[in-house]
């Protein structure tokens, strides 16, 4: 267990298990209170561990909500890290938690021969016998990575420099995101370098038990890190959850290698985007005020991985920026995806009702499109509303580049 967090700053309240969408959602979860802080006393006196752990979502409201600061996720976390040295995580748990792994496995293959191979009834029939719902709403692999397509996009010479850590979402699945945030980073003036030498966060690998794989990545992260932090140019990241590992989980797990490696903290893409608007490096409206465009009405959601880390919502801030935009907080809870918590058959039902306040929300919103930072949270509000759910920065540029005069 980490020296970082002392269990005794429980104060038993409960204000966590008020605010834990999986605790409301179902009776097979204790709380966090229960199965973080007071529990950990039981862990010490070497007591054998409660099976309702592993229901915990890591969805980091508890974290949020707790007037002490008692960071019970992680208290959560690592004592599924402790009871997985114990008893190794199952097949189902090691396909979840390595997506990017995979993704290079298999890059050789054609997206449409992949993506027929994982979605048809008979692959899902045998992932569902595997553990992962035959309902659930695995993404598609994309027909190149962000990567890939990243080295063919043309930017225009600039002095300032920043580099961007995609994630795995977008790198795999989503690329087009990418695209969009390499447009409105050099929008506002900044050559985006996309480094390979970046691994996957290992957030995943923390969720589903596999800790050496992310103690290995964030060795390899760190030190990436480290040297553009020595040539003084900034990495950002437009995933929440890559945002909160860097920043909170990766100092709190992984102690020795922050401090070997330094300050490990990834800035957030929107903050930065929302920074240079700020500073008129870019612009985000346009002299008619938008009055050529049709309105646009968003519903957005905020990730809890976003909420968690108390930067603001400076997604939502950028789309009501942008001229013809109406852009309205769905404020309704936890999406109920979690990574990868979504797609397990034990969970996909609990997900889906954690959820449900949300997905009521976006359908009757009266939205023509949703939007949310996190890329898993967008796949989670499609299946759940049937509204389609874009990341913030691709609506920035798809309201920019219509403003163009023609």
């Amino acid at each position: 267990m980490s020296v970082r967090i002392n269990p005794d700053k429980c104060i038993a309240c409960t204000t966590c298990v008020v605010h834990c969408p999986v605790a409301e959602a179902t009776p097979k979860f204790l709380g966090p209170r229960m199965i973080g802080p007071a529990y950990e006393r039981f862990r010490l006196l070497g007591l054998a561990e409660d099976p309702s752990l592993h229901y915990c979502a890591n969805c980091k409201n508890c974290d949020i909500s707790c007037p002490h600061d008692v960071p019970v996720s992680s208290i959560n976390m690592l004592a599924r890290a402790e009871q997985c040295k114990k008893r190794r995580p199952g097949l189902r748990d090691w396909v979840l938690a390595h997506g990017e792994l995979q993704a290079r496995w298999l890059r050789l293959i054609p997206a449409g021969l992949k993506n027929f191979g994982m979605l048809n009834p008979v692959t899902r029939a045998l992932l569902d016998a595997l553990g992962i719902d035959r309902r659930a709403p695995l993404p598609r692999f994309a027909s190149q990575t962000f990567r890939q397509q990243a080295r063919g996009f043309r930017q225009p010479p600039q002095t300032r420099k920043v580099v961007f850590f995609p994630g795995c979402y977008v790198d795999v699945y989503d690329p087009r995101t990418g695209l969009d945030m390499l447009w409105a980073l050099n929008r506002a003036g900044y050559e985006v370098i996309v480094p390979d030498e970046f691994a996957c966060c290992g957030l995943p690998m923390v969720a589903n038990g596999f800790w050496q794989d992310a103690r290995a990545n964030a060795e390899r992260n760190l030190a990436a890190l480290a040297r553009w932090r020595e040539r003084g140019i900034p990495v950002i990241t437009g995933c929440p959850s890559c945002a909160l590992m860097f920043r909170t989980e990766l100092p709190e797990f992984f102690p020795d290698l922050a401090e070997k490696h330094g300050l490990s903290r990834l800035e957030d893409a929107q903050e930065f985007l929302l920074d240079c608007a700020e500073r008129g490096e870019l612009r985000l409206e346009s002299g008619n005020g938008g009055a050529s465009l049709p309105e646009l009405r968003v519903i957005y959601h905020a990730p809890c991985h976003l909420r968690a880390q108390g930067n603001g919502l400076p997604g939502l801030e950028l789309l009501r920026r942008l001229p013809g935009v109406t852009s309205r907080n769905a404020d309704a809870g936890c999406c109920g995806i979690s990574g990868s918590y979504g797609f397990k058959k034990e969970k996909y039902a609990i997900a889906q009702d954690i959820g449900a306040a949300l997905f009521k929300t976006v359908r009757e919103s009266g939205a023509h499109v949703a939007a949310s930072e996190c890329g898993t949270c967008r796949v989670q509000i499609l299946h759940g509303s049937g509204l389609p759910c874009l990341h913030p920065v691709s609506i920035v540029r798809q309201r920019l580049e219509a403003l163009r005069p023609a």
